[in-house]
């Protein structure tokens, strides 16, 4: 543990440190103390990690087994681990979390049952530092075949590194074990990760003759992470190593992308940003989460190197999100297929995708990029993002999630958060974020403070002079716009300067970028210094900070005001999704309307902007207790007539924490863009649905329930369903008729399933064939790019077509897993784009 030590001391030396470098203030050194962000920490402690880490056991097992497999004498009729490609991630990650918890809020119980992980770990890693359990133990799914690379996992190990995630796997590991370290001291699980380290840098780099027959690999992985982790491993031991290692693997990106794997769907070289080299990319391109990794890598490489090699592809990219592709929540990907990036200025309200994790990506990314630039306007970016996508990702009571965050509901998109995921990446990453947002507050350059977010809170900072400053923050933010900064410096005689955040959103627009306007003129700020009021002579403004260069007293008061009224916004007109549409805002954050507090959402319309009189800013009770709710003039569309109304709105993080319902963020201003509500209509979901095997009124295989606007909130909830009971083991199929052709944008069927994998359960696998006419062949529809027929238990198994297609009747066909075994559907979704 001393080598680490001594190497924190030297890190200046080594290029971490320099004369412009921006440091942040880390997460352990400032206490959080509001109303806000305490109770979330606490929530965080209570329920998320605890139920994340009862979520990832799955994952420590597949590690024990790996480890006892390893020390068996006789390996014959052991049990195995179930290969996965990545669910080690989902399990480091909340470790990360724990971890970082662990140092604001010790944790005897926690601390133990971290080093119990950390001793399987240690036990399941090879002498040399290899560290994948399927490839180790060799156990691959049944259906796997030597000869192709199905399962995405390669032949053998650093052989499919475009989606193995082995290096996914590996870079997350890092960042857990750095975060465990500063937080207890103890090196175990960062010995671990540095074994692994250079490891990974022999095989990919130099060559190892018991890996890819002694030659490099050389191949960037399908999923950056494994940079990141790096460059935390070079801070914390200024091993040069680690911070070369990530610049190679920037190097080789889009450089060496083996000819083979090109294709469609995944295997897409901008799917994984390996189109072009990184310094030569200039817009946003492929999965989202993985970008928003890649970028924040390159920005943090070239700050501690001191270099601007990326910086003509950060300054592209990042406009390139801002002014075409950022949705008004801090979201990026439009579309669920590639799980990325969709065409400029295409955002979509129903279909958007805005996973969870490329929120938090983009925080990560923005905060970078701020370190390597000092403009405020990327805090602002990851703000938006982390205050109503990342936390709009999480319930209240911190045990259910969203992965994707959509800006609008109906009856066909309606959707409960859920417990976990078969891809638990949202929730783990949701684990480690909120337990560093101390970091984002504060950070130094030379004799300059930096107040970056704003939160109640407390930090010393040493300036480069040597002076020490304790500030103390008292804010009700984000809901007041009050910032109180008491300034209390050791050395009264020295300056420096404490430079405060403005906000975009104080301005003329809610978010930086081109994409979103305010129509009423901006509610500016004020500045006070003990009281009085002060103005440009006493303070500079420059990339988005109020500079107040003074000789501080002991006790000092900084008092920013912003107002927080109403604010109506505009997309431009580039944006198709969103004309004759306005968004609220207040403050950092985005409102929605919810159907608990309005009863069904799109059949409400507002044509008259409303004034500041017209609005009631109210705190709700229950569930929502304390938060700010707004109240607006509104019109709502009945079947025969127009009714007086009113709209109430809430933050769009604190949505679907009560009854299931409609939402929408983007509210219409004519009555043409209301929809009837069918479900009390009494209407019928289909005009007619028929199946394979069918009751009319009773019995287990009646299509009846299928008519109905339901929502299951899992996957063996016992509403009226379809089922293929007591004709067993066959392919069975249901057609629906959509009345007329319509222009089809996805079909997603939530399967039944009794559980215990017996009776009816999830198929064993499913696909969609449409036709225009009762004339026309069955055509089975190919799925888009990274789309595939998931069998995901609890959800919408949503698929959406790779070209434009338009159909009557859909039918889905499903086979199930045996023959002693039926298929089931408790609801099925088809979106058009008439709907």
């Amino acid at each position: 543990m001393e080598k680490y030590l001594i190497a924190a001391l030297v890190l200046a030396a080594v290029g971490v440190s320099s004369a412009d470098v921006i440091d942040p203030v880390p997460f352990y050194e400032v206490k959080i103390q509001d109303t806000f962000w305490q109770p979330k920490l606490e929530t965080l402690a209570e329920s998320t990690l605890p139920h994340a880490l009862g979520n990832t056991e799955k994952a420590v097992k597949r590690l024990r087994l790996t480890a006892e497999w390893r020390e068996a004498d006789k390996k014959d009729g052991m049990p195995l681990p179930i290969p996965h490609r990545y669910i080690t991630s989902d399990l480091v990650k909340v470790m990360e979390g724990a971890a970082l918890l662990l140092k604001v809020k010790p944790n005897p119980k926690m601390e133990k049952e971290m080093d119990r992980i950390i001793d399987i770990i240690a036990r399941a890693q090879r002498e040399d530092g290899y560290l994948y359990v399927t490839h180790q133990t060799k156990n691959y799914s049944k259906h796997w075949k030597p000869e192709t690379n199905y399962d995405m996992m390669g032949k053998r190990p650093y052989d499919f590194l475009v989606h193995s995630h082995e290096l996914y796997n590996m870079g997350h590991l890092y960042e857990a074990a750095v975060a465990y370290y500063q937080a207890t001291g103890k090196d175990n699980f960062l010995k671990i990760a540095e074994k692994s380290a250079k490891h990974i840098n022999k095989v990919i780099f130099e060559g190892d003759p018991n890996y890819n027959d002694g030659e490099p690999v050389m191949q960037a992985p399908g999923h950056e992470e494994i940079e990141l982790g790096l460059v935390k491993l070079y801070r914390v031991t200024g091993n040069k190593l680690y911070i070369e290692m990530a610049k190679k693997f920037l190097k080789i990106r889009g450089v060496t992308y083996q000819p083979e794997y090109d294709g469609r769907g995944v295997m897409l070289p901008r799917y994984a940003q390996q189109h072009k080299p990184v310094a030569e990319q200039r817009r946003a391109e492929g999965h989202s989460v993985r970008a928003g990794y890649l970028y924040a890598a390159m920005a943090e490489v070239d700050s501690v190197l001191g270099e601007n090699d990326y910086s003509k592809a950060l300054n592209s990219i990042w406009h390139n999100i801002v002014d075409t592709r950022f949705y008004i929540i801090g979201g990026l990907g439009s579309g669920a297929g590639m799980e990325g990036f969709g065409p400029e200025y295409y955002l979509p309200n129903r279909s958007a995708y805005n996973e969870t994790c490329a929120a938090v990506a983009n925080v990560f990314f923005n905060y970078r990029m701020f370190l390597k630039y000092g403009d405020a306007k990327y805090i602002d970016a990851a703000e938006t993002s982390l205050y109503n996508n990342c936390l709009g990702g999480v319930s209240l009571d911190g045990k259910t999630f969203y992965y994707s965050n959509v800006l609008e509901t109906d009856l066909y998109n309606k959707k409960a958060r859920s417990e976990w995921f078969g891809t638990a990446c949202c929730p783990a990453n949701i684990s480690r974020l909120i337990p560093q947002v101390g970091k984002y507050l504060y950070a130094k350059q030379k004799n300059d403070i930096y107040c970056l977010m704003y939160a109640g809170s407390k930090t010393s900072i040493e300036l480069k002079d040597g002076q020490k400053v304790e500030l103390k923050q008292i804010t009700e933010y984000p809901f007041k716009g009050n910032i109180k900064i008491k300034v209390s410096p050791k050395d009264e005689k020295k300056a420096f300067a404490v430079n405060v955040r403005i906000p975009t959103w104080t301005g003329q627009q809610f978010t930086p970028g081109e994409l979103y306007d305010y129509t009423s003129k901006s509610t500016g700020y004020t500045l006070k210094v003990n009281g009085k009021k002060i103005n440009g002579k006493s303070y500079s403004t420059k990339k988005g900070f109020a500079r107040i260069n003074r000789k501080w007293k002991k006790g000092d008061k900084i008092e920013l005001s912003m107002p927080m009224p109403v604010r109506i916004n505009k997309t431009i007109d580039k944006v198709e999704a969103n004309h004759d549409r306005f968004a609220v805002t207040r403050g950092p954050l985005v409102y929605c309307a919810e159907e608990p507090d309005n009863g069904y959402i799109q059949q409400y319309f507002i044509d008259k902007q409303p004034a500041g009189s017209d609005v009631t800013i109210e705190e709700m009770d229950g569930v929502l207790s304390g938060i700010p709710s707004i109240t607006i003039p509104a019109k709502k569309a009945l079947p025969d007539d127009v009714k007086s109304s009113s709209l109430k709105l809430i933050p769009y993080y604190a949505r679907s924490n009560r009854k299931i319902g409609t939402m929408t963020v983007w509210v219409p201003e004519k009555k043409e863009l209301t929809k009837p509500n069918y479900e009390a209509l009494g209407l019928k979901k289909y005009a007619n649905i028929r199946a394979s095997i069918h009751e009319n009124d009773k019995g287990n295989n009646s299509t009846k329930g299928l008519y109905k606007w339901l929502d299951p909130e899992n996957s063996h909830e016992r509403l009226p369903r379809w089922s293929s009971w007591g004709d067993w083991g066959k392919e069975h199929w249901v057609e629906l008729d959509l009345g007329k052709v319509k222009e089809i944008e996805n079909v997603a069927p939530y399967f039944y399933d009794t559980g215990k994998d017996k009776w009816i359960v999830v198929p064993k696998k499913w696909h969609v064939e449409t036709r225009k006419s009762k004339d026309d062949k069955w055509v089975k529809m190919v799925p888009y790019n990274t789309d595939s027929y998931t069998t995901q238990l609890d959800t919408y198994n949503t698929v959406q077509p790779d070209k434009e297609l338009k159909a009557r009747y859909i039918k889905i066909v499903m086979t199930p897993k045996r023959k002693d075994l039926g298929v089931g559907l408790l609801s099925v979704n088809v979106g058009t784009k008439e709907d």
